[in-house]
């Protein structure tokens, strides 16, 4: 199949504004999006730049704006997106060049809600058990892998690029919720302010967008009756 794919293009080299180009790749209707973009750059035009890395799904680097929807490029098939495709980089985010994002100020706010195991406790001889049980009640957010197309596609962070996002909520539940940790009261302290999970207008946008399919809004509104309650185990 013959597909026209219009992409968004910024190089800061030639102005300030972006600009859109148009190119025409022969595909099969079950490669890849990344492919066809990696055609363009091999044969038509090597200064198109995008991330890219594993090719399946699991790093996350090549998320982007396809036919108005965020999506990893490497998940979606041509036959899905049609004759005509519109490529833009992820809303939300300053753009480097071309499909490029700048993501540093996204793992910023990923690092402030503490994305880690804290215990007070003494270091046990063996590991710290829990039960099947114990992690099914976070094991949703385990599954992020901090592609940022949650965070892109809210309307919230385009208003305000202050707050927290998706993505960051996503992996302070991940925490919050295991029965191992003891930092929970930290970490909603930091989402119970100004830009932390009130921000959230449930518009489910972030749940569209999670490549791995994780109930990214309901998590959020759990993270919100865990506040409430002031105990996670009151919000599940």
């Amino acid at each position: 199949m013959r597909v026209q794919m219009r992409i968004k293009r910024y190089n800061p080299e030639r102005g300030n504004k972006p600009y859109w180009e148009e190119f025409r790749v022969d595909v099969e209707p079950i490669d890849r999006l990344l492919d066809a973009l990696n055609q363009i750059k091999w044969q038509q035009d090597g200064t198109l730049t995008y991330r890219r890395s594993c090719a399946h799904g699991v790093c996350g680097s090549d998320a982007m704006r396809i036919n108005g929807r965020n999506r990893l490029a490497c998940k979606v098939l041509m036959r899905d997106v049609g004759e005509r495709v519109t490529i833009e980089p992820m809303l939300g985010y300053p753009v480097i060049k071309d499909l490029v994002v700048d993501m540093d100020q996204f793992f910023e706010k990923y690092k402030s809600v503490k994305p880690y195991l804290i215990n007070y406790d003494n270091e046990p001889g063996t590991e710290r058990l829990q039960s099947p049980a114990e992690r099914e009640i976070y094991d949703e957010g385990t599954k992020c892998i901090l592609c940022g197309a949650c965070t892109g596609s809210c309307p919230s962070i385009w208003g305000n690029p202050n707050w927290v996002g998706p993505a960051s909520i996503v992996n302070a539940h991940r925490f919050i919720f295991d029965s191992r940790d003891q930092g929970a009261a930290e970490r909603m302290a930091i989402l119970g302010k100004r830009d932390g999970v009130w921000r959230c207008r449930t518009i489910f946008n972030c749940t569209d967008a999670c490549p791995r399919g994780i109930p990214v809004t309901d998590l959020i509104e759990q993270v919100k009756r865990a506040i409430v309650y002031g105990d996670p185990k009151d919000a599940v």
